[in-house]
């Protein structure tokens, strides 16, 4: 094998290495909602967007190296001081909760505008928001955003089923600090509280987001409840939660394909990505040992050409 072709191969070896080491971040940043306040800072000076922009980056910075922070730009002024947090989904590492909280003060731009007093931003892997001092605060349980799976489930034992898988999340995040994934009969849940908020809290809070879900997504196969400080989901998979070895849907018949939901893939998605990247890992320190003995090889050959001088 000729250096040319070495070469190629470790190049190859790279891109599959670089390409497989991001797929756990696959549609971490997809939009999910906004919520933008409808006035503009007031102050001509241009202190609260610098305040803003200096909130942005020290969340941004955060985010390498926690799940959850928030904190306060601007000495705490009213009108113009902003304060504000960001959350990750309780599974993702550092770096998959940075790339996402990256993304966010651009979405935000996007959607809401640069000047905005208030703004929320939830994407897949994380949301991010923010208000001035002194913005009226919203109830913990205020209802921000709802989206049920157009696809309908008939047959017995449905609802107890959904009911169960629910009442998993509460039980949940009271003993899981906060985060809750699991599955009940194929299927998937998943729970999370904002970081700062206690216990008690936290449980009174899911409660709502299941009775929420309960009644507004009733017999759909998959559904997501977003509140103010806290949410839900939940997916039912006829064929059993993807990755999890479990069986079918015990007889319920779906209707059309759900539009909403479909957390409970994200395990797939990392058992190939972890297999991939390790496939990747060996290949590349093959790759290294084929060109450590072809320069050992060389520097032998060099050795013995000029050894008789």
């Amino acid at each position: 094998m000729g250096p040319s072709s070495k070469s190629h191969i470790f190049l190859l070896i790279l891109s599959i290495y670089s390409s497989t080491s991001s797929s756990s971040s696959v549609d971490l940043t997809k939009f999910i909602y906004k919520g933008c306040a409808n006035q503009k800072f007031q102050d001509p000076s241009g202190i609260s967007s610098q305040n803003l922009q200096s909130l942005y980056q020290t969340l941004i910075t955060q985010s390498s190296s926690t799940n959850f922070f928030n904190t306060t730009t601007g000495n705490n002024q009213l009108t113009t001081s902003v304060t504000g947090l960001y959350q990750c989904r309780g599974d993702l590492p550092n770096s998959d909760c940075n790339t996402c909280v990256k993304k966010i003060p651009q979405t935000i731009q996007k959607v809401c505008g640069g000047d905005t007093i208030a703004a929320r931003v939830q994407l897949d892997g994380c949301y991010l928001r923010y208000e001035v001092v002194g913005f009226p605060p919203a109830s913990p349980t205020d209802l921000l955003f709802k989206q049920c799976g157009s696809g309908r489930a008939s047959g017995s034992g449905f609802d107890d089923r959904i009911e169960s898988a629910l009442g998993q999340i509460v039980n949940g995040v009271a003993s899981g600090k906060g985060y809750y994934a699991g599955e009940f009969e194929s299927v998937y849940v998943l729970g999370q509280c904002e970081g700062d908020l206690g216990s008690a809290d936290c449980v009174s809070c899911v409660r709502s987001a299941v009775e929420n879900a309960r009644s507004a997504c009733a017999s759909s196969i998959s559904g997501q409840i977003y509140l103010q400080q806290c949410y839900v989901s939940y997916t039912y998979y006829p064929n059993g939660v993807p990755g999890s070895g479990t069986g079918g849907g015990g007889g319920i018949q779906t209707g059309e394909t759900q539009t909403g939901g479909g957390d409970g893939h994200r395990n797939t998605q990392k058992t190939v990505a972890i297999i991939i990247g390790g496939l990747a890992g060996l290949f590349l320190a093959i790759a290294f040992l084929l060109v450590l003995k072809s320069a050992f090889k060389k520097k032998k050959e060099k050795h013995s050409y000029y050894g008789g001088y």
